[in-house]
């Protein structure tokens, strides 16, 4: 074996967000053993090698390079990240994008084989100069969805599953994906909310599936927001950037008109306990998120920024009862949807269908249907044995 290079082993560690000990833990060495490696004392040995892959996640022919990979254009970073994010998450989030990437680009090949592929005109089309009611129009348009559509929806899981419906009818791929397949390797929502792939093609949107209903919903449209804008990038909890912050406007605009939260009676001089009844049911009646309702009285300033904060803080402690709440009760059940019900919902029926069509059509192979699905190739027909008519959400939290 040609000797490897030290720089790349060192990278792969590092960027895998390990230390020499928890990497010497995580394959079963010593952190003596994993040094000497690293620095060219000791050649590892091909066993030790493709523990290292699979724990640095990182494909093998990674290890044999002269030096670390450049990365790959991955679009743009549209995120303000918490001072306190750690090297750990960042590590996972970069695998799954790689991941996500890797897939699309799979997905985009199969897309253009077929005959009557086309480029997507929506794809760029706009520009923030336009303004916000422009881009509202344009998804209005798009989807061929009006806010009276969205609101004659049941609760927030239909209203979910009626945005994406339209969004995959028009040719966008909606994926939930927020680990690298357990939970142990979730990405916090402070860290990565969204990410869009905007493709003529196949365009992607990516929506961190640890979030809430309502939250999915916004991200969907924030998403397809920068689809419009041909912007191809990851979106985060903050919103200081003025193209993250006119993407939120768009999708704020869309599910809530700025002038309906006139009519709620909300004021700095409003208790807290009324406050939070009051938006909590406005919020319900028309499908959006609390924290949205609570933001847009900020923006029409029917309250200060102390109070903002204040009922915002407090939105957020609610939101983390009822997620733990909702935990536990689902511990308590004997079953849940199986893994292939949750599995096909995070897929979305659009990628099912497209895989489902070309598989049975034998213009791809199972191997190729398990890299573009995420799956392992002895999942793929299994996953694909109910036919996917109408992917619905597996029973879910309400609001938030």
């Amino acid at each position: 074996m040609s000797k490897l290079s030290t720089t790349v082993l060192r990278w792969a560690r590092q960027t895998a967000g390990m230390s020499v000990e928890e990497a010497a833990h995580a394959l079963g060495s010593t952190p003596t053993r994993i040094t000497a490696v690293e620095a060219g004392e000791e050649q590892p040995s091909r066993p030790l090698l493709l523990k290292m892959s699979k724990q640095y996640r990182r494909s093998l022919l990674t290890f044999y390079l002269a030096e670390p990979p450049k990365r790959g254009d991955r679009g743009q970073d549209f995120r303000t990240l918490p001072p306190e994010h750690s090297v750990e998450d960042d590590a996972v989030l970069d695998a799954l994008i790689r991941d996500i990437m890797v897939r699309q680009c799979l997905v985009r090949s199969i897309v253009e084989d077929e005959e009557e592929s086309a480029p997507l005109k929506f794809i760029g089309s706009r520009k923030m100069p336009e303004g916000v009611a422009s881009s509202v129009q344009a998804i209005r348009d798009t989807l061929r969805i009006s806010l009276s559509d969205y609101r004659a929806q049941h609760d927030y899981d239909a209203a979910f599953d009626f945005v994406r419906q339209r969004a995959e009818d028009s040719g966008i791929f909606v994926l939930l994906v927020g680990n690298l397949g357990s939970h142990h390797s979730a990405v916090p929502v402070e860290l990565f909310r969204g990410f869009a792939i905007a493709d003529s093609f196949a365009p992607f949107v990516v929506i961190n599936d640890q979030d809430s209903r309502p939250a999915w919903i916004f991200t969907l449209l924030h998403e397809i927001a920068h689809l419009l804008l041909g912007t191809t990038g990851i979106s985060g909890a903050q919103a200081d950037k003025d193209i993250e912050r006119f993407c939120n406007d768009v999708a704020g605009e869309f599910l809530l008109p700025a002038d309906e939260v006139l009519s709620l009676p909300v004021a700095d001089s409003t208790s807290v306990a009324e406050a939070v009844e009051l938006i909590s049911a406005f919020a319900r009646r028309r499908l959006v998120s609390r924290a949205m309702v609570t933001f847009k009285l900020l923006r029409t300033r029917k309250i200060a920024w102390r109070t903002w904060q204040l009922l915002d803080s407090t939105f957020q402690e609610i939101s983390r009862h009822e997620r733990e709440r909702y935990k536990a009760q689902r511990k308590k059940q004997e079953s849940g949807p199986s893994y292939y019900v949750v599995r096909r919902h995070r897929l979305g029926k659009a990628l099912l269908e497209l895989i489902h069509r070309t598989l049975d059509a034998g213009t791809i192979s199972p191997v190729k249907a398990a890299k573009a699905l995420g799956v392992k190739p002895r999942s793929v027909y299994p996953l694909l044995a109910d036919p996917p008519r109408g992917v619905g959400a597996p029973e879910g939290l309400g609001a938030t």
